[in-house]
């Protein structure tokens, strides 16, 4: 049961920061496209890791420390919003499982990894195909 609680509250995280995040006027963060992938939030709610994709990766950095610099102005703007007992300390994580899950795409599209199947099974009809 507080599971799900945890997870709206997740939810709702994500949601008001991904509104927040066009209000910072921190010039690392005006340049690129800034994406909430998820967010974990302790049982206790004292912390929130905030799991981070940048489209461009060359400037990843960069972002990460203009959102940890503005980690004060996006609790502070999250606790007014949100209305709980405790605001959660916002911790930024770099998540790169996006481009993870395009390289995985990339490498199964490739004929020289993933060999086609064996085209001597081809007369045979499976139950499920009947």
């Amino acid at each position: 049961m507080a599971g799900n609680r945890i997870g709206r509250i997740n939810e709702e995280i994500q949601r008001e920061l991904a509104n927040l995040l066009r209000t910072v006027k921190d010039p690392r963060l005006q340049g690129g496209l800034v994406t909430i992938t998820h967010v974990d939030t302790t049982n206790d709610l004292r912390y929130a890791k905030i799991y981070i994709s940048a489209l461009n990766k060359d400037d990843e950095k960069d972002m990460m420390k203009g959102l940890r610099s503005a980690s004060g102005y996006l609790r502070r703007e999250l606790g007014a919003a949100l209305r709980l007992r405790y605001t959660p300390e916002l911790q930024f994580v770099a998540d790169d499982s996006i481009q993870q899950g395009a390289h995985i795409l990339e490498m199964l599209r490739d004929p020289s990894v993933v060999k086609p199947a064996n085209p001597a099974n081809e007369h045979i009809i499976l139950e499920d195909e009947k």
